[in-house]
C-alpha cells in the first residue's frame, strides 16, 4: 500500500525476474507471482520491492521446489551369519531437494519373488536383516523417502544370499556390533523472539542424539521442568516449549539442554514480552 501508487518491482537471488521465467501480475492493492509449471530451477529467494520516489521497502520469499527422491546407491551385502545379513548403502545422489527422511528395506526369497519390507523409515544406511529362512535364497532391495514419498525405483543388490541349511559345516564369522551412539547436536537453534503479553507463544528447535537425549527447559538458568506454565513438548527431535498466556515477567534468557551418556549441548534465545496498549492508548495512537 502507499500514495501515489508504488512501483513493484520482482528479483530472484539477486537478478531481475524475466518474464519468461514467471509471471507477474500486479493491481492497486497487491502483486501476484505465478508460475505454471514449477521446476526445481524455481527454487531460491524472490525479492519483492515497492517504491515512491525514494522511499521503498521489500520483502524476501523463499520457494523450494520438491521432488521424490533417486534411489539409494551402491547397496551390497556386507556380513552373513546364522539367520542374519549385514546390508549398507550410499545416500542416494538425488534428494529431492528435501532432505532424506529415511529407507524403506525389503527381502524377497529367489524362488517366489514376492517382496516383505523387513524395516520402514529406517533412518540409517546400513541394517541387519534377521529371522531369515534356511535352505532359501534372497535378495534384498532398498528405497528412499522424503517429504514427498517413496523413490521410484529401488536400489537393489546384485548378489544373492544362500542361507546354509542345518547339518552343513558352516562357521559363524565374529561379527562386532558397531557403535552407533552420537552426542547430542542442536540441529536447529532457537530464535530470539518478541511477543505481545496474554497470546500463548512457543519456542522450537531440533536435536540429534543416540540414545535419545534428555531435555531440560530453563529461564535465567533456573529449570522450569515442573512449572505449570510450561509445556514441553518432543516429537522425532522437534522440541517445543509452550508458555501460557506470558506477561511481561516471563521475558528473559531461555535454554535448552541435552544430555546423553555421550555428551551434552546447549541452545538458548531471549523473548521480550510487550505489554499490551490499553484501549485509550490505541485511541490515541489511531488518532
Amino acid at each position: 500500500q502507499g500514495k501515489p501508487r508504488p512501483k513493484v518491482t520482482w528479483s530472484k537471488d539477486g537478478e531481475p525476474l524475466q518474464p519468461s521465467f514467471a509471471s507477474i501480475r500486479n493491481s492497486e492493492f497487491d502483486s501476484i507471482l505465478f508460475i505454471r509449471n514449477t521446476e526445481r530451477k524455481h527454487s531460491g529467494q524472490y525479492d519483492l520491492k515497492v517504491q515512491i520516489e525514494n522511499v521503498e521497502d521489500t520483502v524476501k520469499v523463499m520457494l523450494q521446489i520438491v521432488d521424490l527422491p533417486g534411489p539409494p546407491e551402491a547397496l551390497k551385502i556386507v556380513d552373513v551369519w546364522g539367520f542374519n545379513v549385514a546390508l549398507e548403502w550410499k545416500q542416494p545422489k538425488d534428494d529431492g531437494n528435501c532432505e532424506i527422511s529415511g529407507y524403506t528395506v525389503q527381502k524377497a526369497d529367489k524362488k517366489t519373488m514376492e517382496w516383505f519390507t523387513v524395516h520402514d523409515h529406517y533412518r540409517r544406511t546400513h541394517c541387519v536383516v534377521s529371522d531369515l529362512i534356511m535352505g532359501n535364497e534372497y535378495i534384498f532391495r532398498v528405497f528412499s523417502i522424503n517429504l514427498v514419498g517413496l523413490s521410484h525405483e529401488p536400489c537393489t543388490t546384485k548378489e544373492s544370499v544362500f542361507i546354509q541349511k542345518s547339518g552343513m559345516d558352516y562357521k559363524s564369522p565374529t561379527y562386532r556390533e558397531h557403535d552407533f551412539s552420537e552426542a547430542p547436536k542442536f540441529t536447529h537453534p532457537l530464535v530470539n523472539r518478541s511477543i505481545i503479553a496474554g497470546y500463548n507463544a512457543t519456542l522450537s528447535c531440533a536435536v540429534r542424539g543416540i540414545p535419545k537425549p534428555k531435555v531440560t527447559w530453563y529461564k535465567n538458568k533456573m529449570d522450569i521442568s515442573n512449572e505449570a506454565k510450561y509445556r514441553m513438548l518432543s516429537k522425532q527431535g522437534i522440541l517445543t516449549l509452550e508458555i501460557r498466556k506470558p506477561c511481561p515477567f516471563d521475558g528473559g534468557v531461555y535454554t535448552c539442554k541435552a544430555v546423553n551418556d555421550k555428551g551434552e549441548d546447549v541452545v538458548e534465545c531471549k523473548l521480550e514480552v510487550r505489554p499490551q496498549l490499553a484501549k485509550e492508548e490505541k485511541k490515541d495512537a489511531n488518532k
